[in-house]
């Protein structure tokens, strides 16, 4: 599976962003995807996941109430809307998919947990 993640850029505090992750040599209604950001310096951490099915979604509390995870199948796309921005939502973001199925919320919330990656798109939040 490849995975495409593009949408990041400059936005003031406040604004919204709507990043994308496109996905070819396989279906992401057959595999969890979630959205990672990493911050220089720091960990990779998780922000949203949304399962194969559609119908489960985590969040990370930082970002719940402002971000939301959907999918278009039809495009095999999954984006991550941002509002709300603040300036420590800088960050490169990464999605990845998790091709084993898995309900829990464990399963989504560690980098481990995913197979593929994308190639990270950077947003910079600026106060």
């Amino acid at each position: 599976v490849q995975l495409q993640a593009s949408g990041g850029g400059l936005v003031q505090a406040g604004g919204s962003l709507r990043l994308s992750c496109a996905a070819s040599g396989g279906t992401l209604r057959s595999y969890g995807t979630g959205w990672f950001r990493q911050a220089p310096g720091k960990e990779r951490d998780f922000v949203a996941s949304i399962s194969g099915g559609g119908d489960i979604t985590y969040y990370a509390d930082f970002v719940k109430g402002r971000f939301t995870i959907s999918r278009d199948s039809a495009k095999n796309t999954v984006y991550l809307q941002m509002n709300s921005l603040k300036p420590e939502d800088t960050a490169v973001y990464y999605c990845a998919v998790r091709t084993a199925y898995c309900s829990r919320y464990g399963c989504y919330v560690t980098p481990t947990g995913y197979d593929y990656w994308g190639q990270g798109t950077l947003v910079t939040v600026s106060s």
